[in-house]
């Protein structure tokens, strides 16, 4: 079953609740509009998302954890309380090195 996406103006809990793990991959579509996708994913440590691209830009922040992000043929490690921008169309990957709480943020195109 879906969850509703946010309205406008409705608060949204993005930080983990004290009893919630980490160690389960989920991905939570938060709010959509025509022209923004935000969505909360918990990644367990040594879970691998494979290579992809979306047509949008994307910003990546890690609320909780770390990853390494893999673009522009380089590695980036990403840690609590740092953001990471991609451009639409990238190709990139990523690897969570510890459990980890992530915001990402898409600019759809028009």
């Amino acid at each position: 079953m879906a969850l509703p996406h946010a309205s406008s103006g409705q608060v949204v809990r993005i930080s983990r609740e004290a009893a919630e793990s980490l160690s389960q991959f989920s991905s939570i579509a938060l709010a959509k509009t025509e022209q923004l996708e935000l969505i909360r994913m918990t990644v367990p440590a040594g879970r691998v998302l494979p290579e992809h691209a979306v047509r949008g830009q994307i910003t990546l922040q890690c609320l909780e954890g770390e990853v390494s992000f893999d673009a522009h043929g380089r590695t980036t490690i990403l840690r609590a309380g740092e953001l990471l921008y991609l451009e639409g169309g990238a190709p990139h990957s990523l690897q969570a090195n510890a459990d980890s709480l992530l915001l990402l943020t898409i600019l759809l195109p028009d």
